[in-house]
Order: structure tokens, then sequence, then C-alpha cells
């Protein structure tokens, strides 16, 4: 890993969200060394790495009371969008990686992740209930396109007749219509699509190799005429950044074809914390201090509070005011909280490829 203190040049971080690539907390005791010589180098820019991993298992429990599901898959680690807000950036340090530039640069594609899904659905202990895609990193990211371990999930789970959730910023979703709208026929499948803003300009800031806002809406009104159910999330809301556009997202989301929303507070745990705040300082100088005020008004003083129940939306005025007025525009919009609930009575293993078909 290339540990920096500072951030790296524009032509080597190009298209990139985080500005540096410091070392996690696991990786204190590294440094660099200066051996006295101030000599300037032409490196290379950070390429895209892709490392294939043999995963044992695939699906990850949870029971935060937070979440509105109990197991998800994610069927990569890292994320080349580089959303610079990522709240699922620390997860790289248990690599021995950082939360910076190695995040976005360095992903870990589970190939095996379809063959473990069908595994692990098969076994008689386990007990059906919707299963959630995205909610750590994106499945729809640019690897997916050659790769396709999700769509060979979704297959998965179309046999299974299992239900789904899928959260992603990505347009490549619209390749799996095909199976999404046969699942969304029989109530098995919701999608979130995550619109953070509409500015082309600060999207690409934050969020660089995400599709454009525009494209976003795209997908939604894509997926809805196909009849699957879209749920549009601004998650995060950045306080003083994209706040003031809570009216205008839901507006345009709803012409768009989505049927729910919801929204997340910026969220800046462990390393995400000094890597916002240098995007803050390098983007938005004047605002930064502002910013920063916000989040730390609504965590007690601290950059993030952990706790259950205050992690996702915070505490105090502000947050309350922005609940408030996402709740208002909501209801003006005509959009609900919820996407129906899916069904879990219609989940039944296929057929194994090994198994001997019955006579009658």
């Amino acid at each position: 890993m290339e540990t920096q203190t500072q951030t790296i040049s524009d032509t080597r971080r190009r298209g990139r969200g985080a500005l540096s690539n410091q070392a996690g907390r696991f990786d204190l005791d590294r440094y660099e060394e200066n051996d006295g010589w101030e000599i300037d180098e032409e490196r290379p820019a950070f390429r895209t790495e892709i490392t294939q991993e043999a995963a044992k298992s695939i699906i990850t429990r949870n029971a935060s009371p937070d979440l509105p599901f109990d197991r998800s898959i994610n069927p990569y680690r890292g994320c080349e969008h580089g959303c610079v807000y990522c709240f699922a950036r620390p997860t790289h340090c248990y690599l021995g990686l950082s939360a910076g530039l190695d995040f976005e640069t360095k992903i870990t594609a589970r190939p095996n992740a379809a063959d473990l899904l069908d595994k692990e659905l098969r076994r008689k202990s386990y007990d059906v209930a919707t299963l959630a895609i995205g909610t750590n990193t994106d499945p729809y990211q640019p690897a997916e396109r050659d790769l396709g371990i999700m769509r060979k999930c979704l297959k998965v789970l179309a046999d299974f007749q299992h239900p789904v959730g899928i959260v992603t910023k990505g347009s490549l979703i619209e390749r799996d219509i095909d199976i999404l709208a046969s699942m969304a026929e029989r109530g098995l499948v919701h999608v979130g699509i995550s619109v953070t803003t509409l500015d082309a300009k600060l999207s690409r800031l934050m969020e660089p190799r995400v599709p454009a806002p525009i494209r976003r809406l795209q997908t939604i009104r894509r997926l809805s005429d196909a009849g699957i159910p879209v749920r549009v999330m601004m998650a995060p809301v950045v306080p003083s950044v994209t706040d003031h556009e809570i009216e205008a997202v839901l507006g345009a989301a709803r012409e768009a074809g989505a049927k729910a929303a919801s929204w997340i507070m910026l969220r800046l745990p462990q390393e995400v914390s000094p890597l916002f705040q240098e995007w803050l300082q390098e983007h938005f100088p004047l605002r930064a201090d502002r910013v920063m005020a916000r989040v730390r008004e609504m965590h007690g003083g601290q950059d993030y509070d952990a706790q259950w129940g205050r992690r996702m939306r915070g505490e105090g005025h502000y947050a309350s005011m922005i609940a408030a007025r996402f709740n208002m525009a909501m209801r003006r919009q005509g959009l609900s909280p919820n996407l129906p609930v899916l069904r879990q009575d219609l989940f039944q293993p296929p057929l194994a490829t090994a198994d001997q078909l019955a006579l009658f």
C-alpha cells in the first residue's frame, strides 16, 4: 500500500474521489522514510486493479435495529465509483489497504459468489427473508460489466424465488431488467437508486465514476416502466452542500417514476472523516467549517456517533429540520416512505443439477 500523509497530485488521481491514500487505523505504525533527497519523480496514475477472491461464504448477517434487513451479500470489496463520502471506505483497512485511493482502485471481486449463494440457500436450516445487495459497496460498479457476478447472483435468487432489495448508483442495472422484471411480477424485488444531487458538476466532484444525475433518473424511469418498484435514496444529505436540493431531487425522481423515497445524513466514521475534510478544503474551502459544524452539532460535538438510532440521521435542531423538510417533500410528491413488502412465501429451492428428477 502506498501510504501518504498529504494530498496526491491531480494528474495521479484524475477521476478519483479521495485526495490521499493515508494509512488506516490498523497500519498506524507505517511511516514514509525521508532520505533527504528532494527530487521530483514522475509517478504513475492510480489505475484500477481487480483481484479475484475465492470467498468461503457470501451471506453476511447483522442485528442492527437501524437496518430493515438482517442479511446481505457483497459481490465486491471496494468500489470504483469513488464516492468521497462513502461510509464503507473503512472496510478496506481490514485488508491492510487504505480507505482512500486504495478503496476505489484496488477492487476485490468474488467470482464464486453465485455458487456460494446457491449452496447457502439450500441449507435445511436456512430461513427466508429479504436479502439486501449494495448496502456496502455497489454491485453495479464498472467491474460488473465484464465479470457479471451480480447477474449470476440474481439468476440464483430468481430460481429460488427469493426476495431481494437492491441499492445502486449504477445504470448497469438496466442490463438485468429481464430478470428483475420477472421477479417484480412475483413481488420479489425492489430497487433503491441513490441520487445525491442534480448538479452534474458537484456529482462529478463527490462521486467521480458514478453515472451523471440525469442518467440515474433515466434508470429510475426504465426500471419503473418495466414494472420494477423503485425508491429514490438521497443518501447522503450533505449539510450546506446538497441539503438545499431535497425538494428538487424528490420532484425529479417522482417525475421519473419513483414510488418511494428515503434519506440518510452524511456519515463520517473512522477514516472517512479526514478524507472528507480534505475534500471539503479542496473544493469548498469557504464552506468547510460550516459543514463540519453542522455535522458535529448532530453528533454531540464529534465527527460521528456510531450509536444505534442516531448514526443514520443524527440529532438536534438541524437534523430535525431536514427530517421535516424531507417528509413534507415526500407528501407533496405523493411518495411513500416504504415500498411494498416483498413476498417470502414463494421461496422454493430448485432441483440441483445432480438431483434425480421425480417421475410424477
